[in-house]
């Protein structure tokens, strides 16, 4: 899985601090802790015909986020629906579109790694593309990366930080071995998520993904699990490992850039018969309902 540049995109209008720049003027200082030390934390939102799916539930994990991490000065939620919405207006955007909402500490006084030295506020950016859903629909390939993921006690992970160093080591090693993307385990070998996505799988009709212990908390992981939970379908938060990975019946991955996907191999494994399976099928259908009739407005009416 490789992104490619989107002709729409040549012109795009970013949002830095309210401020509406063409995207090759759009910058930040290099005092800004994003350049720093990749001080922030961010979001990924999803357009859908002028409305974002689960827009609030985005949100509250963007502030929940920035508590952890202590930054001062953030925008409340409405202010930053209002930007959210300048900006998707500027660029005429009403669907097919992906966000990447950003919240950095801001800029500091001088180089360096202590929070004191920023005092001037936070930095946020609206970043809003003219994107499709980035996985392909004829099932990914995964290697098993040896980057492991952090446990709570190493670095929380449901702080939604912007230092992807973990994930990009696994990335480079999916890419040289060919595949779509890296499967990553935790420090005791169960399987966490992928370096981009949360993983589900298929055994004997029940659906199984992985606990957040070493992993963000996705909010397209919390719509499949409210999704089986509504349909009734058998389905377990639990400990995996790869074997039970290699020899599921399906396996699947879900995240907003790239909603529902099937895996059709993990490590030279064929997952299943390689195609989509059944419940696979069955949960993107209605991930795909969701989307279409319960995405919210960006501005409360």
């Amino acid at each position: 899985m490789k992104q490619s540049f989107n002709p729409k995109n040549a012109d795009l209008i970013v949002n830095i601090n309210g401020e509406l720049v063409h995207r090759n003027e759009a910058k930040v200082s290099v005092f800004d802790s994003l350049v720093q030390g990749g001080d922030g934390c961010w979001e990924g939102l999803r357009v859908y015909q002028g409305r974002i799916f689960r827009l609030e539930q985005h949100l509250n994990r963007l502030r929940h986020s920035a508590l952890a991490l202590n930054i001062e000065g953030m925008p409340d939620a409405m202010e930053i629906r209002r930007q959210i919405q300048r900006t998707l207006e500027t660029n005429e955007m009403h669907d097919n579109a992906h966000i990447r909402l950003t919240l950095s500490r801001g800029e500091k006084i001088t180089s360096g790694m202590d929070p004191r030295l920023n005092q001037k506020g936070p930095t946020l950016i609206v970043l809003a593309e003219h994107k499709a859903p980035v996985y392909e629909k004829t099932g990914l390939k995964l290697i098993t990366s040896s980057v492991r993921r952090f446990p709570p006690d190493c670095m929380d992970p449901k702080i939604h930080h912007n230092n992807l160093i973990q994930s990009i080591m696994a990335k480079i090693e999916a890419n040289a071995a060919g595949a779509d993307d890296a499967m990553m385990l935790d420090t005791r070998g169960f399987v966490a998520e992928t370096n981009a996505t949360h993983l589900f799988m298929v055994e004997d009709g029940v659906i199984k993904t992985p606990h957040t212990h070493a992993c963000p908390e996705g909010v397209t992981r919390s719509t499949v699990l409210a999704l089986c939970k509504e349909h009734q379908l058998p389905h377990q938060i639990i400990n995996l490992s790869q074997a039970e990975f290699y020899r599921a019946d399906e396996v699947f991955c879900s995240g907003t850039m790239g909603e529902l996907a099937f895996i059709g191999e993990i490590d030279g494994r064929t997952i299943g018969n390689g195609e989509m399976g059944p419940l696979t099928a069955r949960l993107s259908e209605m991930y795909g309902e969701l989307t279409r009739n319960q995405s919210e407005e960006i501005l409360p009416r």
